[in-house]
């Protein structure tokens, strides 16, 4: 995941790369729409995120999801 800061007038941007090792189109689709929604409900104005997903992630739950992109988030503003 990388994070760049922007102008805070920006509201904050997701890309997502989910390439082919992590399943077929059906489920990238799926964990690129959870992602989205995990996603919507950060508070990261001006800010610009890259998330790149890795094999395996067709088998986590929504849940954890949403522990993994958090804990990532925390990391990031951190300087980690």
């Amino acid at each position: 995941m990388y994070l760049i800061k922007e102008s805070a007038s920006h509201p904050a941007r997701f890309g997502f790369i989910v390439g082919r090792s992590v399943g077929n189109a059906v489920v990238r689709h799926r964990i690129t729409r959870r992602l989205r929604h995990i996603a919507a409900e950060q508070d990261l104005v001006g800010a610009s995120v890259v998330v790149r997903v890795l094999p395996g992630a067709d088998k986590a739950s929504f849940a954890q999801l949403n522990r993994d992109f958090s804990r990532a988030l925390q990391q990031l503003r951190a300087g980690g």
